[in-house]
């Protein structure tokens, strides 16, 4: 068996997640007290209580996600599991990071906290939204795209599994690019739960605030191979990370192809830390045969753990 982790990026928020780890895993507890230590209570009491308004903000959204992905890696790191390559969609990307020893918890808190402040800013003042193309080739998606672009900035940015292509750019532009996807047989179109049209051009302003952030923060390189979102290669310099997060913030995430190089690398099991499931349904409408498991709360983490407790 050879294992990969993979992290949640943002629209895997619900309020009250990781609730049931802080309760029941004093590993977990303790990622959550660390972190209100270092941003304040109130992006704790956020996730565990809402409202979901707030949550959804990306500045909040952004530090939430990572932290209760570190919750659930530290219960994870209570079991025999131990990847050869780790990767994350989006914000999750730093999760992967931090997993993989490229920082340090503290550190990666204040990067998503900056990373989620510096998109907020971008978005407030460059609105936008997403859309989830479901059912049609790329190709279609691409002509889409250049026909919506007359309403506005209109781009294919996540590419996560044959058939499902996210869109980012400006609102007019994204409503007729669905327009246009279910005129042509689209069975799905899905809006996300964003606030931003993330990894579009538009964001371009969000990257180079975070350039500076980026330079400064002390990096290692990585423990483990972290395939990147910008361009689906294993990576470890602590140079490359850098320069691969900051492009990754305004170009597109290659999530399928992500998936198909760990595939290649002898990859056979993957273990989704952190809130949902959505990495395990892009896995599976990707490659069937592939295993996969979560950690997200008390029975999904029973499960995980049940192998190691019963040997």
């Amino acid at each position: 068996m050879s294992i990969a982790f993979v992290f949640p990026g943002q629209g895997s928020q619900a309020v009250g997640m990781g609730k049931e780890l802080a309760d029941h895993f004093p590993a977990a507890k303790a990622v959550f007290d660390r972190a209100a230590r270092v941003l304040g209570q109130e992006y704790v009491d956020v996730i565990f209580s809402g409202p979901e308004e707030k949550l959804r903000q990306t500045k909040f959204t952004q530090p939430a996600l990572f932290i209760v992905s570190m919750a659930a890696l530290e219960v994870v790191k209570t079991s025999p599991l131990k990847p050869v390559l780790a990767a994350g969609h989006s914000l999750g990307e730093y999760s992967a990071l931090c997993a993989a020893g490229a920082f340090d918890f503290e550190t990666g808190l204040n990067l998503v906290k900056r990373r989620g402040e510096a998109l907020q800013e971008a978005s407030d003042k460059i609105p936008g939204t997403m859309a989830a193309i479901v059912g049609l080739e790329r190709a279609k998606v691409e002509e889409i795209c250049a026909q919506a672009g007359a309403q506005g900035v209109c781009e294919a940015v996540n590419f996560n599994c044959p058939g499902q292509i996210v869109l980012a750019g400006a609102g007019a532009a994204i409503e007729e690019a669905v327009r246009l996807a279910q005129a042509a047989g689209s069975p799905k179109s899905v809006r996300l739960n964003v606030s931003g049209p993330f990894h579009s051009s538009l964001m371009k302003p969000a990257a180079e605030k975070m350039a500076a952030v980026l330079e400064f923060a002390p990096f290692n390189d990585a423990a483990i191979p972290v395939v990147a979102n910008c361009d689906a290669q294993p990576t470890q310099k602590a140079e490359d990370i850098k320069a691969k997060l900051l492009k990754q913030i305004d170009h597109p995430v290659y999530w399928e192809e992500t998936l198909r190089v760990m595939f290649a690398q002898g990859v056979d099991t993957f273990v989704e830390v952190g809130p949902g499931r959505v990495l395990s349904g892009l896995l599976r409408r990707t490659d069937k045969t592939k295993k996969f498991r979560n950690i997200e709360d008390k029975k999904s983490a029973d499960a995980l753990l049940a192998p190691a407790v019963s040997s």
